[in-house]
């Protein structure tokens, strides 16, 4: 799995001009599934994220988590985490999970932020053409993965 991780004021989605997924302060999560993750990837990607020390203490470090500031988390589905652009201009995705394991560890892992205390955890609708918004904090943006050796996230 392969993530983007947004530290925000606020963030939403939006399908067709219709609101399907909005939060406060939090993170905003796209996220990107690999033809080998599964659920135990999915959990261990969900416990990383809700422990992330990335938001601020009372000396300004970042040095709280998520739960620490009561922040919610809005999970935004993202193949295109796996495109490859080592040949031509056109990337490719072939390296991305299938739809439909993609679909459910998507779910899985926003299962797994409310079990372990994100309030609210709302999402994307998997598969559709999103319009996101947000207001960046920071700006914070963090690459993570989880489930697979390291990658080179360049150009090839």
């Amino acid at each position: 799995m392969r993530a983007i991780v947004q530290r925000v004021e606020r963030a939403q989605v939006r399908v067709d001009q219709e609101l399907v997924g909005a939060i406060g302060r939090g993170l905003l999560i796209y996220l990107g599934v690999g033809p080998q993750d599964d659920e135990q990837v999915a959990r261990h990607l969900a416990e990383r994220l809700v422990g992330l020390r990335i938001f601020a203490d009372a000396a300004g470090r970042m040095n709280r988590s998520l739960l620490e500031v009561g922040g919610g988390a809005l999970l935004v589905s993202q193949f295109t985490l796996f495109a490859d652009l080592r040949r031509g201009h056109r990337p490719s995705f072939i390296s991305a999970g299938p739809p439909d394991l993609g679909q459910r560890l998507c779910q899985q892992v926003a299962g797994a932020l409310s079990v372990l205390g994100v309030d609210p955890v709302a999402q994307g609708s998997f598969g559709a053409h999103m319009t996101v918004d947000s207001r960046n904090d920071g700006p914070v943006t963090i690459v993570a993965s989880a489930g697979e050796p390291p990658w080179a996230a360049d150009c090839g």
